[in-house]
């Protein structure tokens, strides 16, 4: 038997079943991307992730869907450097950072507090406005049609993956809203993105700032419960159209109750302008993965 260190999370969240799940194989040394891909077919979940030995950082990271390897997502960031800090495996330095090594490069992930209140920040990766739509765009029109629009025109936004990103007229309108499937997987497989990244500025006195539906319309299409990525590349182009919520460069985002869930993401823009997304992270199954195959 060759026994892996294995957890499933549940990220993004303070609780089990609220978050995005996401399983982490802490002991990956040996594993080739073929065992790799069929491990994380055969969790799936919308993520799971490999941890090797590093080189000039605290850990390496594979990142698979059950698909395809991804370079870079969020929330398997967060929660496989949670696992690893739970493990003793790792240990902030001291500006509080730990260093992920993976297919985008080294990045950092900034640690707060201790145990289960404990939260992991990762720096994404640097996006840019790619272009900006009007709201009769034809590829557009079919995802956003009968939705009121906010204040904000559609844009499409690559920070590693790519998102259309738009703003509805209110947080009930976008919570009421029934994606047409066929019009995103139209849009996603057109424009070479994820989908659409549909948001709205909170009601007033709710304890979260946003809300975000992410849309993923190829290769399979899902309603995202908790995504990382797409709220950093929706948090990039607001800070560079300066219409960040409230004017705050750090906020508060609700995301997932339309498919069961119920995630808190925390964004935060720094003073050079790097993007930070995280949150918690509730450990739900630890134990050993025997994957002989």
């Amino acid at each position: 038997m060759t026994a892996r260190r294995f957890v499933q999370l549940d990220v993004f969240a303070d609780r089990p079943g609220a978050g995005n799940p996401l399983a982490v194989v802490l002991d990956a040394e040996g594993l080739d991307d073929t065992t790799m891909q069929a491990i994380a077919r055969w969790t799936r979940l919308p993520e799971t992730t490999f941890v090797s030995a590093p080189a000039g950082s605290d850990y390496r990271i594979r990142i698979f869907s059950p698909r395809r390897e991804v370079p870079f997502a969020g929330h398997p960031s967060v929660g496989t450097a949670q696992a690893l800090l739970a493990a003793g495996r790792i240990t902030p330095d001291a500006d509080g950072l730990v260093w992920q090594e993976g297919i985008v490069g080294r990045l950092p992930l900034r640690v707060n507090g201790t145990g289960r209140a404990r939260t992991v920040a990762v720096r994404t990766p640097r996006a840019h406005v790619v272009e900006t739509a009007e709201r009769g765009d034809p590829r557009l029109r079919g995802a956003l049609d009968g939705l009121p629009p906010g204040a904000l025109p559609p844009a499409l936004v690559d920070g590693g993956r790519r998102w259309w990103l738009a703003e509805l007229a209110d947080e009930r309108t976008l919570r009421a809203a029934q994606p047409d499937w066929d019009a995103i997987g139209t849009l996603a497989e057109s424009t070479a993105s994820m989908g659409l990244c549909a948001f709205a500025r909170a009601d007033t006195g709710n304890p979260w700032d946003l809300v975000v539906r992410a849309w993923v319309g190829a290769p399979a299409r899902f309603e995202d419960a908790a995504s990382g990525a797409a709220n950093a590349t929706l948090a990039a182009m607001l800070a560079s159209r300066d219409a960040l919520p409230g004017g705050k460069r750090h906020y508060v985002v609700s995301q997932g109750r339309e498919v069961g869930y119920d995630a808190r993401l925390q964004l935060q823009i720094d003073d050079e302008g790097e993007v930070w997304s995280g949150g918690r992270v509730a450990f739900v199954i630890e134990g050993a993965l025997d994957w002989a195959g």
